[in-house]
């Protein structure tokens, strides 16, 4: 009889001395159980490889999807790649620690609650989730410099060999949905991205100029078409479970310390996603 539990977490930030101690905490309570880490590990490459290195001998199986901070190159790290060669660089550093990557054939979780296909989503963003009375990119961005909320992202997350992220997200997007239709049309799926897949969850973040950073429109309706049981995302630092036309989605983020030491903060350790 199979065992195990399908676990998500994310945006776990290991440049802090703190949140490094919460990652050399998480092991698996059995033999047989997963972990998915839905982005921003570090931003450092020494510090995602030490990661995923761990995380990899201490889970049956690791299941890794990029956030905007994996792909920052800070001006302090010895690796300099940037854009494309950064992403793929990470990738070979997963796969050498048994990990999979959005590159990967995705995994079927045969445990409780399975068979799901867990697909790792790489999809990036592209200003579409804009500020109410914002037109197009441009006048999104004006207001969010008028208003002092930018995200860092502008400055060192780098698109190379791509003219600009939106267009490194297009790829991603037209890529990943060619995958995800040649899936097996019988399988449910738990669908992995950073960001999240909607709009809806963005809402209540209390800077709202930040959704622009957030995701796409192109996959508003990814979670149906592609018979999704779960979506695992995070990046809002707003850990919760919440409902859209039915399918669940769960933000598993830790976030900074400032944020996970708040009274009520729901959690520092790994969301279960199956058994539901």
């Amino acid at each position: 009889m199979a065992h195990g539990k399908l676990l998500a977490i994310s945006d776990l930030h290991v440049g802090y001395p703190e949140n490094r101690l919460v990652v050399e905490g998480l092991r698996s309570t059995t033999e047989q159980d997963w972990l998915i880490i839905a982005g921003d590990i570090g931003e450092l490459v020494s510090d995602i490889e030490w990661a995923v290195r761990l995380l990899g001998e201490r889970f049956a199986k690791v299941v890794w999807t990029p956030g905007n901070h994996e792909l920052w190159t800070p001006p302090d790290d010895p690796v300099q790649l940037r854009g494309e060669e950064r992403y793929q660089h990470l990738v070979s550093i997963c796969r050498a620690a048994g990990v999979v990557t959005p590159e990967d054939p995705y995994p079927v979780w045969h445990g409780p609650g399975g068979p799901v296909l867990v697909a790792p989503l790489f999809l990036l963003y592209d200003y579409t989730f804009r500020t109410g009375t914002a037109r197009n990119k441009e006048e999104s961005l004006a207001q969010a410099y008028r208003s002092g909320v930018v995200c860092s992202d502008e400055f060192l997350l780098h698109s190379d060999p791509y003219p600009s992220r939106e267009a490194w997200c297009r790829e991603r997007v037209i890529a990943t949905e060619r995958r995800l239709r040649e899936i097996d049309p019988e399988l449910p799926t738990v669908l992995v991205n950073h960001f999240p897949l909607v709009r809806e969850p963005t809402r209540i973040l209390r800077h709202p100029e930040f959704a622009q950073w957030c995701g796409t429109v192109r996959t508003s309706d990814w979670h149906l078409r592609f018979r999704a049981r779960t979506v695992v995302y995070g990046h809002l630092h707003i850990p919760r479970t919440s409902w859209y036309d039915g399918v669940r989605f769960e933000e598993v983020s830790v976030g900074y310390p400032r944020e996970w030491r708040t009274p009520g903060h729901p959690r520092t350790v790994p969301r279960t996603i199956l058994p539901a």
